[in-house]
């Protein structure tokens, strides 16, 4: 029996991987052996039917003819469950999360994955954590209309360049992709919402802070409309080499995919409109409640802003990247240098009760669509609250939340990211 709940619990973690590495990645597990091979996937089964919720792809086609679409042409996309019961007219959007492409090589790259194309998307996609449909796994927004927009132009939505290069083929549209797939949610609902939260993970984190007030802008005047960000707080810090390399990454962001024009005009207008791109800039000219998840110690942060691997040719850092137990006590100095940077710029956001934040001092990046970090009970904390407790009670105005955790190793319910090198090769996830 014990082996069996050990082997349900890995299988739920492995649910956060693409089908193909989920499959290479069992088999890995069971070493080769045919009749546990046999047995994990007879198990994953009974997982899928008992915790599984997939839903069905929409494509917006009436995208298309106003130049909403992916960096390949295709139409924009996203999964929507429709809400039930009280939730009928309450409506949570999800902005899928998937990093950036900075040029015309990084896009031609995703041009032919689900991160730039809706050909290449699964047509069935699992929801569960902040999407799940089950009062027990997301007790305050399990009955919502709950959607997940798929994430295929490489700028957070972004960026709005005419052109259209006949070589490349690529399109900068991120921004009239927003509009469209807003517009289709409007006409199916979302027109007469009551509720209403514009939420992302990572790269659609920091788009649910960028359109923050212009989400709001189209809902109905009586709506409660509030945002949240889950990892989506990128700061702009100097590397371990004293580079400026995470704000000339989102200089070439904003240059490649024309994104000036849509970023907050109150930012552009006294800074660089590449700095409006890092949310401390930004969210204290947001108008709109806004409450935040972060780990003080992002792994994505660590890993590509703090330590990228152009400013560590040796490989110094990568085994302290792949899991946190094995960095340096040195190492762990400057990660608590960074942590102390994110805190600084943390200070932005301001102390009105309309914000509010939950800050881990965890391994980790995105922690609200995995069910073992966003509403468990092993899930991390602060202030004895989960993720799911402390954003309801925000939301629905029950209790405030802002909580900064101790530095780390301190917090004990944290779940903290390690990275297989067999199942991720290249030990970084986008």
């Amino acid at each position: 029996m014990l082996q069996t709940k050990k082997s349900r619990a890995h299988l739920r973690k492995l649910l956060k991987l693409d089908f193909l590495n989920l499959f290479i990645a069992i088999f890995r597990m069971v070493n080769g052996n045919v009749q546990q091979w046999i047995y994990s996937l007879l198990t994953l089964s009974i997982i899928f039917r008992t915790e599984g919720l997939f839903v069905d792809i929409t494509y917006v086609l009436s995208g298309v003819a106003k130049g909403a679409v992916c960096l390949d042409g295709s139409p924009p996309a996203y999964h929507h469950d429709k809400g039930f019961g009280t939730g009928v007219n309450s409506w949570l959007i999800q902005m899928e999360g998937g990093g950036w492409c900075n040029n015309v090589t990084t896009c031609l790259s995703r041009k032919n994955t689900r991160l730039g194309s809706s050909k290449q998307m699964v047509e069935k996609l699992a929801f569960s954590g902040i999407l799940s449909n089950m009062p027990h796994f997301n007790p305050d927004f399990y009955n919502w209309n709950r959607v997940k927009v798929r994430y295929c132009d490489g700028s957070s939505f972004t960026g709005d360049v005419q052109a259209v290069n006949r070589i490349t083929n690529l399109h900068f549209r991120g921004a009239r992709i927003f509009l469209a797939v807003m517009e289709d949610l409007l006409a199916k609902g979302m027109k007469n919402a009551e509720n209403a939260i514009l939420s992302g993970c990572s790269a659609g984190g920091l788009t649910s802070i960028l359109h923050c007030d212009s989400f709001k802008a189209l809902l109905p005047m009586g709506a409660k409309v509030k945002c949240f960000s889950d990892a989506g707080y990128f700061i702009n810090v100097k590397d371990i080499s004293g580079a400026l390399h995470i704000e000339e990454f989102f200089r070439d962001i904003v240059t490649l995919h024309g994104s000036a024009k849509n970023l907050p005009p109150v930012c552009t207008s006294r800074l660089k409109p590449h700095l409006c791109f890092f949310p401390q800039n930004v969210v204290q000219h947001v108008r709109t409640p806004l409450f935040l998840v972060n780990a003080a110690y992002d792994s994505w942060q660590i890993k590509n802003i703090l330590a990228p691997g152009v400013a560590d040719p040796h490989g110094i850092w990568l085994n302290c990247k792949l899991d946190i137990l094995k960095c340096s006590s040195r190492q762990l100095q400057i990660m608590q240098g960074f942590r102390l940077g994110f805190l600084r710029a943390l200070n932005a956001l301001g102390p009105s009760s309309s914000r509010g934040y939950f800050i881990n001092s965890c391994y980790a990046h995105c922690q609200t669509e995995v069910q073992e970090t966003w509403y468990r009970a092993d899930s991390p904390k602060l202030a004895n609250k989960t993720i799911a407790k402390a954003l309801g009670d925000w939301f629905f105005d029950k209790n405030p939340f802002q909580k900064i955790d101790c530095p780390y190793p301190c917090d004990r319910t944290c779940h903290n990211r390690v990275f297989d090198t067999n199942v991720h090769p290249f030990g970084i996830d986008i």
